[in-house]
């Protein structure tokens, strides 16, 4: 019994566990089964997935590309208003090359009285403008004559506008998107030598290519060398990111063989050169080689020469390391390496090797460009296109803005600015250390905008005083005060009371206002204390007129903002920016027609379709007879009044208008004050609003002085309407003269409004009748 109870179980038992071995084995090559069908079925899904993202996006909108903003396209004729000087400060924003001899697009070459351009064309809205070589002579300060090099005279060309920025995508990368038939065939050998010699013999990776850094990495003993092809980078800068990863590695290789299963080496080539990153310009980023041209060399990719499209192809493997402007040394020893590999490779001379190597990397000193310098206008127009256009539209289409700007106006206006401040500084000291200013620039006959300044460094990207500052706008204010008198039945003759006023308020305190010089003038005529800026005969007047109708004038002659109806608002106390200056002056020299300030003419698509444009607006504010009466007093300020030092610097024979400004306790200096075809207003302060030791004549009307006297202007003339007539009047009084008189003037009345007092010095000697007697008796003796 004992033997059977220990035989029969340790077979059972031995057959149990021979049948569980044979069984796990056979659940083992089953899961292992299920395992390689699952991984194979989900590579399957991820090559299926990865090839519809590597389609829909390449076949779709590749980039975000960023709206592009140009400046107005400088028009060239016989009779221009244009220097030499003038002209160079276009070209250079170009990027044009002065040269002896302009042979080639975007050169050209200067004499004593004549430039010789070839121009690179542009396809504007209305038409393109051919390229072609321009001949232009030149007197002082203007064009005298415009013909083509073969000595066809020319009626009108436009040059292509210079591009003065752009409105970017959140990432901020910006581009110019070329095609490939753009690029040089130099960009394209040195890119496949120095970056991807078997492109054209791979499918997307290379097996050598691999080797090769493997070998370089295990010497190293680190990652010292990738072996990515020209469509590996292009998957990882465009789908992947750039960390140096075992996925992002292994995801590159599936995803360049797909890419180049469904597309043409001539295809990726193309979005290669677009999406490449060449570096970084502040918080933008610098992709393409169409862009890279423009911000390394200020040319077009086309113009391109040898040594320069070798520096940009050996960037591609370190953008920062390899930055021409940081690193010069290291820019030109890439460079230099990589016209070695291209002259032992066949692809060019020995000379042409030589030549290269020796040339100097020509990369333009940063800043040098136009794109971005004009930040404070960039916000006017990015502030004015958010009325019409989402943002997702402007940063991502391709949009085409065409603007207002003029560059040489600008630069000009900088130049004043920025030469004012310093001769300021020089004279004050500490006491200026910290000044500011800003300015705006329009044409008053069409509001157009030509120039913004937001700061004193005039590229600074931050806060824009142009458009953002309010401040007391002291005595500018004032033509708002008369033009609401002379509304009301006043004339430039009316006598006023400037004898001192003291205003009881409703709080209980008093107001007092004082003229500038502590003095009061007993009686003056309402012309003499316009132009003489009287504070305290102004104050009286607008409280006789009322200071609703002053506000009501204000809003009629542009301003939007709301005012506060106190007293000290006739003095200026309210805060406005200076566009809105510019706003309200800007009606007044378009006698009496709201025209507001705009910066845009056209907004086009990527293709120069026209989307929108954006005509000048005109609405009759003000009636044509009173605004001629306040523009002849506005004259009046500039030829005998706060403002008389203007005509030692202009002509005498250039007719301007403006008003000079000074705030409370000095502490903001104004001008704003027009020709015919040129409005300016000028502030400075401190932002700390601390006391100048200059008035609005001391310190602004100087910055518009010096900016005017570049200018070519046109005299400011206004037609006399139909209701106005000439009299004389005695200067000192306003009472009714004659020519012959010593104080003798001519002033517009409207009619039925002259003076009915007579002056002293009114009948010849020996006449005791008046001018209507005289004028009864003449008639008579005319009808016998």
């Amino acid at each position: 019994m004992a033997r059977k109870k220990t035989t029969k179980p340790t077979k059972r038992k031995t057959a149990r566990r021979t049948n569980k071995k044979s069984n796990s084995g056979f659940i083992s090559k089953a899961t292992l089964f299920k395992l390689l069908f699952t991984l194979v079925v989900l590579l399957g899904l991820l090559t299926l997935f990865l090839d519809v993202q590597i389609r829909s996006q390449f076949e779709g909108k590749r980039w975000a590309v960023p709206a592009k903003v140009f400046a107005r396209p400088l028009e060239l004729y016989a009779g221009a208003p244009l220097s030499i000087q003038d002209l160079k400060i276009e070209l250079r924003g170009l990027g044009y090359q002065f040269v002896s001899k302009a042979s080639r697009p975007g050169q050209a070459a200067f004499s004593a009285s004549r430039a010789i351009i070839a121009t690179r064309g542009f396809a504007f809205t209305d038409g393109q403008e051919p390229a072609r070589k321009l001949v232009i002579d030149f007197n002082h300060h203007a064009v005298t004559s415009l013909s083509e090099a073969n000595g066809n005279d020319l009626a009108l060309v436009r040059l292509e506008p210079v591009l003065i920025g752009g409105i970017y995508p959140l990432n901020n990368e910006d581009r110019d998107l070329i095609q490939l038939d753009d690029a040089p065939q130099t960009l394209i050998d040195a890119l496949i030598a120095i970056e991807d010699r078997d492109f054209y013999q791979h499918y997307g990776i290379s097996p050598k290519g691999i080797a090769r850094a493997m070998v370089a990495n295990i010497k190293a003993g680190g990652f010292v060398q990738g072996g990515s092809t020209l469509t590996q980078q292009l998957i990882k800068n465009f789908y992947l990111t750039s960390d140096r990863s075992l996925i992002r590695k292994l995801l590159e290789i599936p995803m360049a063989v797909l890419l180049e299963l469904h597309y043409s080496k001539d295809d990726i080539l193309e979005a290669y050169l677009n999406e490449v990153y060449l570096g970084q310009d502040g918080a933008r980023a610098i992709h393409g080689f169409g862009l890279g041209a423009n911000y390394f060399f200020a040319q077009p990719i086309h113009e391109l020469k040898l040594h320069q499209v070798a520096l940009m192809a050996g960037m591609v493997k370190g953008p920062s390391y390899y930055d021409p402007r940081r690193h010069p040394q290291r820019a030109t020893k890439r460079r230099n390496l990589v016209l070695k590999v291209l002259f032992e490779q066949g692809e060019i001379t020995q000379e042409q090797y030589q030549q290269a190597s020796t040339a100097p990397l020509d990369v333009v000193e940063k800043g040098t460009l136009l794109k971005e310098a004009y930040p404070a206008y960039l916000d006017l127009v990015k502030r004015q296109l958010r009325r019409h256009y989402r943002d997702d539209d402007l940063n991502s289409e391709g949009l085409r803005i065409f603007t207002s700007l003029d560059p040489i106006t600008q630069n000009q206006a900088e130049t004043a600015l920025k030469s004012t401040i310093g001769s300021l500084e020089k004279t004050y000291g500490k006491r200026v250390e910290k000044l500011q200013g800003s300015m705006v620039v329009t044409d008053p006959q069409t509001g157009e905008v030509l120039a913004v300044i937001g700061d004193r460094n005039t590229r600074y990207k931050g806060f824009n005083r142009a458009l953002d500052s309010l401040r007391p706008i002291g005595s500018l204010v004032k033509p708002a005060v008369y033009l609401t008198a002379l509304e009301n039945g006043y004339t430039l003759s009316t006598p006023l009371d400037d004898s001192p006023y003291v205003l009881d308020l409703p709080n209980g305190q008093t107001w007092k206002p004082q003229n500038f010089d502590k003095q009061s003038h007993s009686e003056v005529t309402l012309l003499e204390a316009l132009a003489k800026s009287y504070n305290i005969s102004t104050a009286r007047l607008g409280m006789e007129v009322g200071l609703d109708k002053v506000i009501d004038t204000l809003v009629r002659l542009g301003i939007k903002r709301r005012f506060d109806a106190y007293p000290s608002l006739l003095l200026g106390a309210q805060g406005l920016s200076p566009l809105e200056v510019a706003t309200m002056y800007q009606t007044i020299a378009a006698n009496g027609f709201q025209m507001p300030p705009r910066s845009i003419r056209t907004v086009t698509d990527s293709e120069g379709n026209a989307l929108s444009s954006y005509p000048f607006q005109l609405k009759q504010t003000v009636e044509s007879d009173d605004i001629f009466l306040l523009q002849t007093a506005m004259q009046d300020v500039t030829r005998q009044g706060t403002a008389r030092s203007i005509y030692q610097s202009l002509p005498a024979s250039i007719k301007v208008a403006g008003k000079t400004g000074t705030s409370d306790e000095q502490r903001d200096s104004w001008f704003a004050g027009f020709s015919g075809n040129r409005l300016a207003v000028v502030w400075l302060g401190e932002d700390d609003n601390s006391p100048l030791p200059f008035t609005g004549s001391g310190g602004a009307l100087k910055v518009w002085k010096q900016f005017m006297s570049t200018q070519s202007l046109q005299s400011f003339h206004a037609t006399t309407p139909d209701n106005i007539e000439w009299v004389w009047v005695d200067d000192d009084n306003g009472k009714l003269s004659a020519e012959y008189c010593e104080n003798a003037r001519q002033l517009p009345f409207v009619k039925g409004s002259e003076p009915e007092l007579t002056a002293d010095c009114f009948a010849k000697p020996g006449e005791d009748k008046d001018p209507i007697s005289r004028s009864i008796d003449w008639i008579k003796d005319w009808f016998e």
